[in-house]
């Protein structure tokens, strides 16, 4: 590290639903029990969507009170990009949607679809724009609807996802060598199958016969993914607080995706730290995808467990798969 001025996150807020659906909820649609999902995923409750609103209508939320946090207005932004999987249409875009929301001219805007690690994706262009001088402001935002995706006869997936967004204004630091301080992305196609939306796309689209099948909602094999998201998600984070010679230890705030609980628990366990040190809140929201470490990042600094010259990692793991880990100080 350097004492140059780098890009950093200046602004940061996120919206969920009002609705909440809770374990207890949950044991009327499918057999399942409050003790079964805590047990095997640490989520309580999680939050729904109202049907009138879409992606965009959490995104634009929750960037206004980003940029409100930044103290920038909308039309002073360089860029907007969403993270979703789960945008209101193929096209136009969720972000195009969401500058109209914001009032922020004609910004650029466009999505990005890299799943769970989406929002992480979308940092590291910023952090890469703006160390460049491209661009200024850029206003990320992971966003998703995935109770629109989700299959409610499905006694395994159905108790894992909820909605929301969260979103970060990214420009210059104002503060030497407090920013984003460095990236590590990752992917590889060959495991895709473990976490995927089959049809829809070009490969399978929208049919009787898919629809029948249950094709347009998530399919997810569990334990291939919780090998693979503790393996990928330790990997990761060792290489890049290796290249930047920091101890695990030494890191005040890990905030990983909210998949599950378990696999937190084990990443940490391999990495040598505690779970003192890894921001949860999966208990509240599921698992949001690429909102998940947003909301998170939200949180922490709005209740104030995000202190001034903090080490931070943020680590993502997604279908592709895709994997990223970015390194912080505050």
């Amino acid at each position: 590290m350097d004492n140059t001025k780098i890009a950093a996150i200046l602004g940061t807020g996120h919206y969920v639903p009002k609705k909440r659906l809770t374990n207890a909820d949950l044991e009327k649609i499918v057999d399942t029990s409050d003790e079964w999902i805590v047990t095997r995923t640490g989520i309580k409750e999680r939050r729904i969507a109202a049907p009138e609103e879409a992606t965009s209508d959490l995104a634009a939320e929750a960037g206004r009170r980003a940029l409100e946090a930044a103290g920038i207005k909308a039309d002073e932004l360089s860029l907007i990009i969403v993270a979703t999987v789960t945008p209101d249409t193929s096209f136009p875009s969720t972000a195009c949607l969401v500058q109209k929301k914001l009032n922020a001219g004609q910004v650029p805007a466009f999505d990005l679809a890299a799943a769970c690690s989406g929002f992480l994706y979308g940092v590291e262009l910023a952090r890469q724009m703006i160390n460049t001088g491209s661009q200024k402001y850029i206003l990320v935002i992971g966003a998703e609807v995935l109770t629109r995706i989700t299959d409610y006869e499905d006694r395994g997936s159905c108790v894992l996802f909820g909605d929301g967004a969260g979103a970060a204004v990214i420009g210059p630091g104002k503060v030497s060598g407090h920013g984003i301080i460095d990236c590590i992305m990752g992917a590889d196609g060959n495991f895709s199958e473990p976490l995927a939306l089959p049809a829809g796309g070009s490969r399978l689209p929208a049919s009787h016969e898919t629809i029948d099948a249950h094709l347009h909602y998530m399919k997810i094999q569990g334990r291939a993914v919780y090998k693979l998201a503790v393996t990928h998600i330790v990997e990761v984070v060792r290489d890049l607080l290796a290249r930047n010679q920091i101890d695990p230890k030494a890191i005040g705030m890990y905030i990983p995706h909210q998949m599950n609980l378990r696999i937190m628990e084990a990443a940490a366990d391999r990495l040598g730290i505690t779970m003192e040190q890894v921001y949860v809140n999966i208990e509240k929201y599921g698992n949001t995808s690429a909102a998940s470490i947003p909301i998170a990042l939200d949180e922490a600094v709005r209740n104030g467990q995000v202190k001034n010259g903090m080490d931070m990692v943020l680590v993502a793991f997604g279908s592709g798969l895709t994997w990223v880990a970015s390194l912080l100080r505050w």
